[in-house]
């Protein structure tokens, strides 16, 4: 299987997990020094041990009934854009926001970065 399947399929495996709530699995995809970056860009969590804790609250970070409706991938040397579709409580009609996710050569995840339309994500809540 090449890289770039295996990037894909790790991040297939990670939305499963948060999907589950199985947050010490999804933890383990991501290396120790991993960057998070939250949607607005503002907010950032560095290491995995801070990413992990931050997902005891992942409920307060999205909004009321997120939903993921499609996932599509983009897929470079070294990273792949996702753009996730999605509905909630406030927006039934759906939106998109893309994740910019990093690797190293061990096949972790080093970056997840949130492109979101700020404006709307706000009103989501």
């Amino acid at each position: 299987m090449s890289a770039n399947n295996n990037m894909v399929e790790t991040l297939n495996q990670a939305w499963d997990l948060l999907g589950k709530g199985s947050f010490d699995g999804l933890a383990a995809l991501y290396a120790t020094d991993m960057v998070f970056v939250l949607p607005g860009q503002n907010d950032v969590l560095t290491g995995r041990d801070a990413f992990r804790a931050a997902l005891d609250n992942i409920g307060a970070a999205l909004p009321p009934g997120f939903d993921i409706k499609g996932l599509r991938y983009c897929v470079g040397d070294s990273e792949v854009m996702n753009v996730v579709e999605w509905t909630s409580t406030k927006l039934p009609d759906g939106s998109q926001s893309a994740i910019l996710w990093k690797f190293d050569g061990d096949g972790q995840i080093t970056e997840e970065r949130w492109f979101v339309d700020t404006e709307q994500w706000k009103a989501a809540f």
